[in-house]
């Protein structure tokens, strides 16, 4: 693969994983047990901060697909990742740019429970 279509490939799920994160659509939604506990006025907060999140940076998000991010909330760290699975949820995708291929999955969690 030449670095100009490596470059489109990282381009393009960027944009997939940007618009999935922005708008909870086109994939799945999970927390763990400990963020599924807290109160619901705490979650909704919590969501809307993964939504807006852009402080991406190179040691959290070395390849540049916007797939990881950490904030802090009322004094809590806390993380969301984006895992690419195929459509049955089961293995690793083969092609994350390719949303026909691929299941995108969004943890939000504490930061220890990573």
């Amino acid at each position: 693969m030449s670095n100009s279509d490596a470059l489109k490939r990282i381009n393009r799920i960027r944009v997939l994983n940007d618009f999935f994160r922005s708008t909870f659509m086109g994939g799945e939604i999970v927390m763990t047990a400990g963020v599924a506990h807290l109160p619901l006025h705490v979650k909704s907060r919590l969501f809307l901060v993964v939504q807006k999140f852009s402080a991406f940076t190179p040691a959290d998000d070395p390849f540049g697909e916007h797939d990881f991010g950490s904030f802090e909330l009322d004094g809590d760290r806390f993380f969301w990742k984006i895992d690419y699975y195929d459509q049955d949820g089961i293995n690793g995708s083969e092609d994350p740019a390719d949303p026909d291929k691929t299941k995108r999955v969004l943890t939000i969690m504490f930061g220890e429970e990573y």
